[in-house]
């Protein structure tokens, strides 16, 4: 069994990011490995060292930027005597509240710590938050809400799997059967809305 996981951030941290791409898609990453990772090794879920593919998508349908992390994760791992698989129980793999909790105290103690280390750069909408006491606002808004991982299981065997891989690491952001028009000014395209149906 293989899950196919997404994690992501909320607004003001996809505008943080687009601005300071390297060092926010890097806490990204780290932040979902170290999440899976912990959840996966602990006793109470699963109680194994797993592995996983993570692929940094950053736009949306709509191509409004919206920076997530698309992963492909097996269902079990090795136990930790290095010698044996656990297999996580049919139909669950990680609990996705557990999973959005750890990932959200992650990603945003290491954005703090970037921010204290002077390694974000905040200019034009986003300059007020070079203030600490703004930036530590913010942090404090993002606490508050909750931030979804989304867990699924795949929707096929091992080739649906890596065709939905590749959709995210061989596709450009338009691809020519979503154009409808293009003259000298503009391109016209085909985009749906998945928040309405």
């Amino acid at each position: 069994m293989v899950q196919l996981l997404e994690t992501g951030m909320p607004v003001v941290s996809a505008a943080i990011a687009l601005q300071n791409k390297r060092v926010v898609y890097d806490i990204s990453f780290r932040s979902t490995a170290a999440t899976l990772r912990t959840i996966a090794a602990d006793l109470r879920h699963l109680g194994a060292e797993i592995g996983f593919i993570a692929v940094l998508h950053t736009w949306g349908q709509t191509l409004h930027h919206h920076p997530h992390l698309h992963c492909i994760v097996p269902g079990g791992g090795l136990a930790p005597d290095g010698q044996s698989w656990v297999a996580c129980r049919p139909g669950f793999f990680l609990p996705v509240r557990v999973l959005s909790s750890l990932f959200r105290r992650l990603f945003l103690e290491e954005l703090e710590q970037a921010f204290q280390a002077e390694k974000l750069a905040l200019h034009g909408k986003l300059a007020n938050l070079n203030d600490v006491g703004r930036f530590a606002e913010q942090l404090r808004a993002a606490r508050s809400i909750d931030w979804v991982v989304y867990a699924k299981p795949p929707f096929g065997g091992p080739e649906h799997v890596l065709n939905y891989l590749g959709r995210y690491t061989h596709r450009v952001a338009i691809s020519n059967n979503r154009l409808t028009q293009i003259d000298n000014e503009t391109v016209s395209f085909r985009w749906k809305d998945y928040r309405h149906h």
